[in-house]
């Protein structure tokens, strides 16, 4: 039995918790925050790989609470301020090299959880919070494991948003070789080295709205909140040993939007197209200006498309 105390504020939007960690049913101490009425519809927001919930812009979510929904985010494990799995380091470069030479069986060894783990931790956390289903939305890996909280858990799931992902096939989505050498160079281990570094993330930013100041804004507030990029090559392996969710998502029934920027390139757009392609009656939206990142200035097209695909 798991007890949970929250506090809540109320402000112009609704009411607004303070961040929060949780023991879940299934072991995991998950951190979370919410935003608007717990009466309201439940909106589960899935962050991608090693960011922490502070990728969800706070202004972001009080948009959709605006909307009349109640908004959860929260850390996946071993991010952020979540479990971390200390007792199971994995070395980066040793995970590429079995997973490029082929060796999947060592690489699978190294892996102390899967996706479908991860996808469990959304589910446990809906459970304490006492919500049967949520409309579940999910971005870049965050993505990935929303459709594995959609296919492996239906009945908790009222509808999937799948955001700057892919479905795991080889072939889809795939990156360029300048953001997939951004996505794997350590940045530095100071925090000032740390900030800098977080306009690397340009390479797969909007064109016209990809902004240093941004990035870098989120990258101190994140060194700030809990740095810890030992958990990166774990999330790293669970995504990677995942495989192809081509067969799941074919015969997926929850309503279902893929939303792809047309400026990605570190998950092309082919990979939401795939998965638009392979769910039955799934929309798509592909939008102008918009990379591997949620500008500012594309929010209300964002909350738009969530909120219309939430309301039925």
């Amino acid at each position: 039995m798991c007890f949970v105390q929250k506090s809540f504020a109320l402000n112009g939007d609704g009411w607004e918790g303070d961040a929060v960690h949780v023991d879940t049913s299934n072991g995991i101490v998950i951190e979370y925050d919410t935003f608007g009425d717990p009466a309201d519809p439940a909106i589960l927001l899935i962050m991608g790989f090693g960011t922490q919930l502070l990728g969800w812009d706070a202004e972001f979510c009080r948009l959709l609470a605006g909307r009349g929904r109640y908004v959860i985010r929260y850390d996946n494990r071993d991010c952020g301020l979540s479990a971390k799995y200390d007792d199971d380091p994995v070395d980066l470069m040793d995970l590429i090299g079995a997973v490029t030479s082929g060796d999947f069986d060592s690489a699978q060894a190294m892996s102390p959880y899967t996706l479908r783990d991860m996808a469990s931790d959304g589910v446990a956390l809906l459970q304490e919070l006492g919500i049967d289903r949520a409309h579940v939305v999910g971005s870049s890996m965050g993505g990935m494991i929303a459709q594995k909280m959609a296919t492996e858990f239906p009945d908790q799931v009222l509808s999937l948003t799948s955001m700057m992902s892919t479905t795991g096939e080889p072939g889809y989505g795939q990156s360029t070789p300048e953001a997939q050498q951004v996505l794997f160079s350590p940045r530095p281990a100071d925090r000032a080295g740390y900030v800098a570094a977080a306009e690397r993330e340009l390479a797969w930013a909007s064109h016209k709205y990809g902004d240093p100041a941004t990035l870098r804004a989120l990258a101190a507030a994140s060194y700030d909140r809990s740095y810890y990029p030992a958990g990166v090559p774990r999330q790293l392996a669970a995504m990677i040993l995942d495989g192809s969710r081509a067969d799941a998502l074919r015969a997926l029934e929850v309503p279902t939007l893929v939303i792809h920027g047309l400026d990605d390139t570190l998950i092309d757009p082919s990979g939401g197209e795939r998965t638009a392609e392979l769910v039955p009656g799934a929309r798509l939206v592909l939008i102008e200006d918009m990379g591997h990142d949620r500008p500012r200035a594309l929010w209300p097209q964002l909350v738009n498309a969530i909120h219309e695909l939430t309301e039925r």
